[in-house]
């Protein structure tokens, strides 16, 4: 690990910054709260949910309630203004919407499911042409369908403020995007230039190592298992070649990776001793900064270790926003580091403006 990091900080130094995108003071255009406008321009939070108020009724009408993992909804899930007096107050300019872990793919049947994710797209677009510069949108899709799925990718590929597609990680311990019926939708992701973002799923058929082991009121499920998700996720996609088939898809994890960065020693370990009858392409090294890894690390060590072993140009801000496992100062802990001007604005902003095609000013 100790290599990879080294490796990493020589890389770094050798990037050229990011320009720092200019700051808009009006919040009717969709910029700034004047508060903010001597500061640097807002950071774009990339792993912030929301459960749009028609989707909330269709749940109703399904006979299921809304609730965020381990806790009721936040009215900030559904209230776009009170969501932007939050955003303000904090220096944030643009959320990427999102559904939460508590996503119903893993128990919604087919039609409920297509029509679930027509209402969210539906009304992600529609935020945006409120709020161009606020709100993007992360598309959400009846993935247990791949037919489906990639209908309603093709159905709304292009409209506006569609940057970016959410999917769950597994669903049921079933790790479904490496199935072969999966590759025409990852394909067609490659091709429009949609990042996959990722989020485990909640619910008890779900949890990482089954219902029993990280059961309880430890809340385990959670703290330890969506970080094993993520790992297992990440390392998936490099030991079945995903990643060598679709040079050019990028993909976001959350929850700063999970435990994957702080791995990655042990998995390059294990391949150069043969353990893993594996051969890959390319270097660890190398499949670690074909992600990109949200912020959420909770403390600014881990976070300064993230920037050393990934580069400032892999990291993307994540609040988790607004369930229970979120923070209330998106980018405390990235002004914490005290980085160079560049590296903290890449994180901030470049990176994600970068990532999901925002024009600067």
């Amino acid at each position: 690990m100790q290599s990879l990091v080294a490796e990493s900080r020589a890389s770094s130094r050798r990037r050229s910054p990011v320009k720092r995108a200019a700051a808009t003071t009006s919040r009717k255009s969709g910029g700034l709260s004047q508060k903010h406008k001597s500061g640097p321009p807002g950071s774009i939070d990339a792993h912030s949910h929301w459960t749009p108020t028609g989707y909330i009724h269709y749940l109703a009408e399904l006979g299921q309630s809304q609730v965020s993992s381990g806790g009721p909804v936040d009215p900030k899930m559904f209230d776009l203004d009170a969501r932007l007096e939050w955003m303000d107050s904090r220096g944030v300019r643009t959320h990427l919407l999102t559904l939460s872990g508590s996503m119903p793919w893993q128990w919604a049947k087919p039609d409920e499911a297509v029509r679930l994710a027509r209402i969210v797209n539906d009304a992600a677009i529609e935020a945006h042409l409120k709020h161009s510069d606020r709100f993007l949108a992360g598309i959400a899709l009846p993935i247990r369908n791949p037919v489906a799925a990639l209908e309603e990718l093709n159905r709304v590929a292009g409209r506006p403020g569609i940057r970016a597609v959410h999917l769950p990680n597994s669903i049921e311990s079933k790790d479904y995007l490496f199935a072969p019926e999966y590759m025409p939708l990852l394909a067609r992701c490659e091709e429009l230039g949609y990042p996959l973002v990722f989020h485990p799923l909640d619910g008890v058929p779900n949890h990482y190592a089954g219902g029993e082991r990280l059961a309880g009121p430890t809340f385990m499920y959670n703290s330890l298992g969506f970080p094993f998700e993520t790992a297992t996720t990440a390392a998936k996609l490099i030991f079945t070649g995903t990643l060598d088939r679709f040079p050019k898809l990028h993909f976001v994890l959350p929850h700063s990776g999970g435990c994957f960065p702080y791995i990655a020693g042990r998995i390059e370990h294990s391949i150069r001793k043969g353990a893993a009858k594996v051969k890959l392409l390319h270097s660890i090294r190398d499949y670690l900064r074909r992600f990109h890894y949200d912020s959420l690390a909770y403390n600014v060590e881990t976070l300064r270790f993230m920037v050393d072993l990934l580069g400032a140009d892999r990291i993307v801000i994540g609040t988790d926003n607004y369930a229970i496992m979120d923070v209330d100062q998106p980018n405390a802990l990235v002004l914490e580091l005290k980085l160079p001007a560049a590296d903290r604005d890449r994180i901030l902003r470049g990176n994600a403006a970068k990532l999901f095609g925002i024009k600067s000013g």
